[in-house]
């Protein structure tokens, strides 16, 4: 788990960085650095359990506005028929910008999950193990 974590840290990190030019820059450079930031504890040995909840509940959340947003995944699927978003960096239609954000969500979802259950698994098996010794 601490070779995922450095490597997420470090992906989300230039994530972040990258999207320095992005026209809602204030929003994704905190979005991806949270990630950063818990996968670089997560790292360290520190697990935060809840703020793994609290991230996966916002990511969520916006993940589901950007799937159904008029300019969406949604969107991109039925009316644009699956056309390439990965062709140019600039997105010069809006379904693409929706759709590359909703994947970015998904990713830092992803992550923020498989510690979420990595601690859950971890905690269960230390109290399993402690009551066994009583």
């Amino acid at each position: 788990m601490k070779v995922f974590n450095i490597i997420a840290c470090v992906l989300f990190t230039i994530f972040a960085g990258l999207q320095y030019n992005d026209p809602d820059f204030y929003l994704w450079i905190p979005l991806y650095l949270y990630t950063a930031v818990l996968c670089g504890l997560a790292a360290g040995g520190k697990w935060y359990k809840n703020l793994y909840s609290l991230g996966i509940f916002i990511y969520l959340c916006y993940a589901a506005y950007l799937f159904f947003d008029q300019n969406g995944v949604l969107n991109w699927v039925s009316e644009h028929q699956h056309e390439n978003i990965a062709a140019t960096m600039q997105a010069e239609k809006p379904w693409i910008e929706e759709t590359r954000e909703f994947f970015g969500l998904f990713l830092m979802i992803i992550t923020l999950l498989v510690n979420l259950v990595y601690v859950s698994q971890k905690n269960s098996k230390h109290t399993r193990i402690k009551k066994n010794h009583r």
